[in-house]
């Protein structure tokens, strides 16, 4: 069983509220999003694990069951091409929960024309792996966002 905490400071507003059908009808996996304070602002890890996947605008973290947890800062931030976006680890390091990730500016998102809602999925899961899934309500970094069971 792994908790998976929030990667930001936010809202949660559940996936089907993500402006992505990919990510709204959970193609890539069950789980939630936030939608981030408007402030420069740090991703941290949301399990202790291995950083297999690395881009500016989404990560994915390992943990020891092999749970693969996709943290997207943005809706088709890809398009930003890393412009606003500073990387902390590097892929394949080993990093702890609430280890920073990547900086980021929320504001320059949108000023970009982008959505900042930022999912946080459960990849490879069912929907009925996930328990206490937060889709509502203030979020702290840290905070728990669902367990995977």
């Amino acid at each position: 069983m792994t908790t998976v905490t929030s990667p930001l400071a936010g809202r949660a507003i559940g996936l089907a509220a993500v402006p992505d059908p990919v990510f709204s009808g959970a193609m890539v996996g069950p789980g939630t999003a936030i939608d981030p304070v408007r402030e420069p602002s740090t991703a941290v890890a949301p399990v202790d694990g291995v950083v297999v996947s690395l881009h500016p605008h989404a990560f994915v973290v390992v943990d020891g069951e092999g749970h693969g947890v996709l943290t997207h800062l943005g809706i088709d931030t890809v398009q930003l091409n890393g412009e606003g976006f500073e990387l902390l680890v590097n892929k394949g390091d080993t990093v702890t929960r609430g280890q920073e990730i990547v900086r980021w500016n929320p504001v320059a998102v949108e000023e970009a024309g982008k959505s900042a809602i930022c999912p946080v999925v459960a990849l490879e899961a069912t929907p009925d792996a996930l328990g206490g899934l937060r889709e509502d309500g203030d979020l702290k970094a840290g905070e728990a966002l669902f367990v995977w069971q």
